[in-house]
């Protein structure tokens, strides 16, 4: 397989994988371009590779740079602005997890414990019942959620080692 399409089919790949990670397509095929690409990208650049629009190129970067994926390049005597993007991908994973965290997963909690402070009659079967359920499912998102936290402070090699001794 020649350079261009392997690097065509890894943006494409990149795109689709992105909608179960939480980003739209578009959005992580400016990722997974700029990820590969050894030198910053401007937007003309990212418009023209992935044939799409500035507007898009524009939304899209700054969702990137929100999620703590991209950062913009200060390039001297350039009046462009250009986008690169972590390489690392135990950073880029870290980061997405964070951020799917603080998105996802912090709010429910908060739901999570005002949904299970009720008022009436503890001792009836639906409230009982109620309470019950939603505080399992708050202990569950507490487990996650210190799991999480212990991944994103991990360092990769000691994450990878436990992990990997879970499946022997």
């Amino acid at each position: 397989m020649k350079l261009a399409e392997a690097q065509q089919q890894f943006i494409a790949s990149w795109g689709a994988f992105g909608s179960h990670w939480g980003i739209n397509r578009t959005m992580a095929q400016i990722h997974a371009l700029l990820m590969i690409s050894p030198d910053p990208l401007s937007q003309d650049d990212l418009m023209e590779q992935l044939s799409i629009s500035r507007g898009n190129v524009n939304m899209n970067i700054r969702d990137l740079i929100d999620w703590g994926l991209v950062s913009r390049i200060l390039i001297p005597g350039e009046r462009k602005e250009y986008f690169s993007a972590e390489k690392d991908i135990w950073k880029v994973a870290t980061q997405i997890v964070k951020e799917r965290k603080k998105r996802e997963l912090d709010p429910m909690l908060r739901l999570l414990d005002q949904l299970e402070d009720i008022e009436g009659d503890k001792k009836d079967k639906h409230s009982k019942q109620f309470t019950e359920t939603i505080g399992n499912i708050r202990k569950f998102g507490q487990q996650a959620d210190r799991m999480l936290d212990t991944m994103v402070k991990a360092d990769e090699n000691w994450f990878l080692g436990n992990l990997l001794k879970l499946f022997k």
